[in-house]
């Protein structure tokens, strides 16, 4: 028979699907078991709506078969099978749909039993990534003739007559292509590995273990053989290799089992297995939703970060699933950065896929999903965090900071999502004397009538926090200090601004709301105005100025700051790269304790000695730094003026 042309841009177009669409070539028998669970749903579907007999689902099946020296392998369903035409219209053109338009002829509402899997009609081409030559039989349900489509890609392809079947069904014979050292290097495969029956076992575990007919393939394994005599036990063992039929995939996932058949153990192991961990999930997720989106999740909050977890080659992202296929490894559209953590998948029915199913062409149904997994995901570890509070401290133990860096990202778009999940150390103690965890909403709840803010100090630990000069007023009020350690943290507040209605303020702020006698200030200011103008202008290029301090009960010094950026900020963003190229400053204010024993010396100094008030300027400033974990700007310089004022 005459090779027909496909009814497309041909060459082209084929060129395109087979070496562009899809990125692994493995793909390729994903595609194919999935139509021949397509076929065999479609027969189902006819026999439940004909009132035929004698078929039943526990007959259907999917046959792999391997005959390495022909380099072949086979894929056999006894579905619905297809007719000349069929195979013209299916085969011939290519991204039509044999799947999509069966989908659509019988949309009846209420047929959940048939899920076709298959929308566009390019999978079947991915056997040409791997294939020399392609060979389908296939012989349609009702139908005495069998028809054979042979094909070696964009050539054209051929349509006879063949010999009939012994039953309905179509079988797909794939010539595997000879190895080559090109593709060997662009890609580290060879056409070869797809003729190794660990390889296939390996495939079809990966993508296909969830289709819910048994995928069957002969094995060989090998065992000892039975010892022709009992009276001679030292004889060395003998082995022999025998074949059998294995049925290599496990047909029904676990979360689509009802939740009062499972276990935690089922859970966990399933978790472990899944997932290579060796330490159970914190948290276990398993949801089920209709409606503008259907589908049904498992997701599991891990122990402990992973240890790529901060590093590029952390991929976050949950297994995307469509009917029990598996469409994506990693769709990190599922997941918001801060929920990147969450380990799972998601399986849905009417998800709409693009033709190479790794893609998705409508991302409407997936914004849906991942909107209500994050809900989900929020509404569990606010369960966790109000009736578990010891695991939830565990959690955020490990995976705080993703979310302190969700409420500071995107302009804060999600603040409001994750307030109320956010844990602080903070000057509470507990029974030991070390600090304790609390949310922005007890703190709040436990804040003094008179308190006007939510204070917060920054600092490498709790302990070196503690011991701050800028901490005294805050706590001799009785008030409780919020301990931001982590670099993220002033950002994040800086971003929320509020809670509750409460500001948060650093005890670092220009201005910490505390000392209510403005008129005693200005007095104190007015009297010893000559010396902070004299000190402001020996550190003008340091400090915007210098002044009394009302906050210091027992220290000389401190720095403080005015404006948007603080200390600490001006730290964190000065450890970025490039930051010397644009270098952000806060606007620095040296505080003096007034009731401290050296200002004493400086009022003193400023009468007698000048040069040598000028130098104690510098000598408290560079103290100022120290405490605030900043470098000296010359230590050498600094060493020295200090031995010098020492003599």
């Amino acid at each position: 028979m005459a090779k027909k042309q496909f009814k497309t841009e041909s060459k082209r177009l084929l060129d395109l699907m087979i070496h562009s669409i899809y990125t692994h070539k493995e793909i390729f028998l994903r595609e194919l078991i999935s139509n021949a669970s397509d076929a065999m749903d479609k027969l189902l579907f006819h026999s439940l709506g004909d009132g035929v007999s004698g078929i039943s689902r526990e007959d259907f099946k999917i046959e792999l078969e391997i005959d390495a020296e022909k380099r072949q392998l086979t894929i056999r369903d006894n579905g619905i099978g297809m007719t000349k035409n069929e195979l013209e219209n299916n085969l011939g053109t290519i991204a039509r749909s044999g799947s999509l338009d069966f989908k659509q002829d019988n949309q009846t509402g209420d047929n959940n039993e048939i899920d076709i899997i298959g929308q566009f009609g390019v999978g079947f081409y991915s056997a040409f990534m791997v294939s020399a030559h392609v060979t389908v039989v296939s012989r349609s349900y009702g139908s005495a003739e069998a028809w054979c489509w042979q094909s070696d890609g964009a050539d054209g392809y051929t349509i006879t007559a063949c010999e009939t079947l012994n039953e309905h069904g179509t079988t797909v014979v794939l010539t595997i292509k000879q190895d080559t050292e090109d593709e060997q290097s662009s890609s580290g495969q060879s056409y070869s590995e797809f003729l190794q029956p660990y390889r296939i076992r390996g495939i079809v575990k990966k993508y296909s273990d969830y289709i819910r007919y048994p995928i069957q393939m002969e094995t060989e394994h090998s065992r000892e053989k039975e010892h022709g005599s009992e009276n001679d036990p030292e004889a060395e063992p003998e082995w022999e290799t025998y074949t059998e039929i294995e049925t290599l995939n496990s047909m029904v996932p676990i979360w689509r089992k009802n939740k009062n058949e499972l276990t935690d153990g089922d859970y966990q192991q399933f978790y472990k297995d899944k997932f290579h961990d060796y330490e159970n999930p914190l948290r276990v997720i398993h949801s089920s939703a209709e409606g503008a989106a259907t589908y049904q999740a498992l997701l599991f909050i891990p122990a402990r970060t992973p240890y790529n977890y901060y590093t590029r080659d952390f991929e976050k992202g949950l297994q995307l699933y469509a009917s029990g296929v598996l469409i994506m490894d990693k769709c990190a559209d599922l997941l918001p950065d801060f929920f990147g953590f969450v380990r799972g998948l998601v399986d849905s029915q009417d998800l709409s896929l693009n033709i190479s199913r790794e893609m998705l062409q409508h991302d409407r149904q997936l914004r849906v999903i991942a909107s209500r997994l994050e809900k989900k995901i929020k509404s569990e570890l606010e369960s966790m965090l109000e009736n578990q509070r010891e695991e939830y401290e565990k959690f955020f133990d490990q995976f705080g900071l993703p979310l302190k860096y969700g409420v500071y990202s995107n302009f804060g778009q999600h603040k409001e999502l994750l307030a109320d999940l956010l844990l602080f150390k903070y000057s509470g103690a507990s029974a030991d004397g070390s600090a304790v965890m609390t949310t922005l909403s007890e703190y709040v709840g436990r804040m003094k009538e008179d308190q006007k803010y939510i204070y917060y100090a920054c600092g490498q630990s709790p302990e070196q926090i503690k011991r701050l000069p800028q901490t005294e007023a805050v706590l001799d009020k009785g008030y409780e200090i919020l301990f931001m350690t982590d670099d993220v943290d002033e950002f994040a507040l800086k971003m929320l601004h509020t809670h509750q209605e409460k500001e948060f303020r650093s005890v670092a702020a220009g201005d910490i709301g505390i000392d209510e006698d403005k008129d005693e200030e200005k007095k104190d200011a007015d009297q010893n105005k000559d010396l902070y103008d004299f000190l402001t202008d020996i550190l003008k290029d340091k400090v915007k100025a210098v002044r009394a301090s009302k906050r210091l009960k027992t220290h000389p010094v401190c720095l403080t700051s005015e404006g948007e950026v603080s200390i600490e900020m001006e730290k964190v963003l000065g450890a970025m790269p490039d930051a010397d190229k644009n270098r952000i400053l806060a606007e620095r204010v040296l505080e003096i304790n007034e009731n401290h024993a050296i200002f004493g010396r400086l009022t003193a100094l400023l009468e007698s000695d000048k040069d040598k008030l000028g130098r104690y300027a510098q000598l408290l400033y560079s103290q100022a730094l120290l405490i605030e974990g900043l470098p000296v700007e010359d230590p050498v310089a600094f060493s020295n003026l200090l031995c010098e004022l020492m003599a």
